[in-house]
């Protein structure tokens, strides 16, 4: 028998109040919302995606985008009506069982501080390059050791943190598209078109058209790109640790999914349209060809700049989301126990302890064998976020009616189109599994994840058995 959804009259979210802080500010979220998912993915990965489906990879990021924003409503839906420091897990054992909150709870966190080391790492290389009389792993043991000492204060040092490294790279992207869409519109002279003529459609429909690798270019560009938007998840974490948890999270849900799909798509637009698709130099930045093409002085030391505060800002928001999601599976008793303390600011500092130590063992298994036992836990994690987005999607199918019926009052961020946007997430989702299933440079990942969650099931099964007979 399903447990009822607690009583509004509980607390205003409808959840028992959470022993953390609640510092955080609308700024800090909605900043935190739109800075989440801007990283080394978008400013150096997205190259690889624009390689693979040439001016096609918008309609990549496209739908990329729309799955991500479906997902995200789904869950801003629930966080709105039941803000709490565990998100997703909550729902998703409110919704399914305790099962189900461990598994997304436990694989979450080990996304986040297994990723944890390739921002630190990325971080020390680019430093490593400014600096080289410092080795990296000098550099790597400083990020950590001062963004714990950050998340070990209190949680407004946190959100700070965010809020200005967001706001740059938001400035960087925003510098970006202003300087790109007037060289589009010929009002900025570039390499290619001195004249400074409007540049036109030749670049989107030369160098064997818009679709050069056809359709099933567009998959394959989906299949890269499609990962770099995760990361929004946290800021329904941090909601709980707000002012206003449910008005928060609304507004903070309503504005990142909206301006994340601008800014890439956008990107995306101005890089294809200024340049051959097939002109970018494999591991380069489009990012530092557009500038160079521009005429940008230190085009790449100044990408160079924007990519590592990104590196720094994605590492200083897993450290805290993983930090989170631990404290809330201990609050269930999913956890060790000896986690929930807390400071006197609200600071779950064991917690965040438990996730820098293993933090620094991915670090160290990331510096020492990069290409085997690192890559096998990189590995392990390729897929997990999908599994994840999967289970809101699920919990928000479960839980809506419920909500509907106990607490309508609460449905303050309603999911578009309930529940068939919902099911067209969910087979987006499994639309996209089945092909990396086929994609040889995917299955790897696909394969090494679904090996990690089947662990993680019978974990859970295994309690579930003892709880029972217990």
């Amino acid at each position: 028998m399903r447990d009822p959804l607690p009583e509004p009259s509980v607390t205003e979210g409808g959840l028992p109040p959470e022993p953390l802080s609640h510092s955080l500010k609308q700024r800090h979220l909605t900043m935190l919302g739109l800075g989440g998912v801007i990283g080394a993915g978008l400013f150096v990965g997205s190259g690889a995606g624009i390689g693979i489906a040439g001016p096609a990879i918008i309609c990549s990021y496209l739908l990329a985008g729309a799955l991500a924003m479906l997902v995200m409503r789904a869950l801003g839906e629930m966080s709105a009506a039941m803000p709490a420091s565990g998100s997703f897990s909550v729902y998703a054992e409110k919704a399914l069982g305790r099962w189900a909150g461990f598994s997304a709870g436990w694989l979450y966190w080990f996304l986040l501080v297994v990723v944890l080391a390739v921002e630190a790492t990325g971080a020390a290389k680019i430093a490593h390059g400014w600096l080289p009389s410092v080795d990296q792993w000098v550099w790597v043991l400083a990020f950590m050791v001062v963004f714990t000492l950050t998340n070990l204060a209190a949680v407004r040092n946190f959100g700070e943190f965010e809020f200005w490294f967001a706001a740059l790279k938001v400035g960087a992207i925003v510098l970006f598209l202003v300087l790109g869409t007037l060289a589009v519109f010929g009002l900025l002279p570039t390499a290619s078109n001195p004249s400074g003529d409007p540049v036109g459609l030749a670049n989107l429909t030369g160098q064997g058209g818009f679709f050069p690798k056809g359709m099933g270019g567009v998959v394959a560009g989906m299949l890269a790109v499609v990962f770099a938007f995760g990361g929004l998840e946290v800021v329904t974490i941090a909601a709980a640790e707000s002012d206003d948890p449910a008005r928060s999270v609304s507004r903070a849900v309503r504005s990142a999914v909206w301006r994340i799909l601008f800014f890439y798509v956008g990107s995306m637009l101005v890089i294809v349209t200024l340049l051959p698709w097939d002109s970018l130099e494999p591991g380069q930045s489009p990012y530092v060809a557009v500038l160079d093409s521009i005429g940008i002085p230190a085009a790449g030391q100044i990408m160079n700049i924007v990519v590592f505060v990104a590196l720094l800002s994605a590492l200083n928001a897993n450290l805290y989301g993983s930090s989170r999601m631990i404290f809330s599976l201990a609050e269930r008793g999913e956890a060790p126990q000896a986690l929930l303390k807390v400071s006197g600011g609200g600071v779950p500092r064991r917690a965040v302890l438990a996730s820098v130590v293993f933090g620094f063992v991915s670090v160290v298994l990331n510096l020492l064998w990069p290409d085997t036992v690192f890559l096998y836990m990189l590995n392990a994690v390729g897929a997990v976020l999908l599994f994840v987005w999967a289970l809101i999607a699920v919990s928000q199918l479960r839980l809506r009616p419920r909500l509907e019926r106990e607490m309508p009052e609460r449905l303050t961020l309603p999911m578009w189109a309930f529940p068939y946007l919902t099911w067209a997430a969910l087979l987006g989702m499994a639309a996209v599994l089945v092909l990396m299933l086929f994609d040889d440079s995917a299955r790897p990942q696909l394969l090494w994840s679904s090996g990690a969650a089947a662990v993680v099931l019978l974990v859970a099964a295994y309690r579930e058995v003892r709880a029972r007979r217990g």
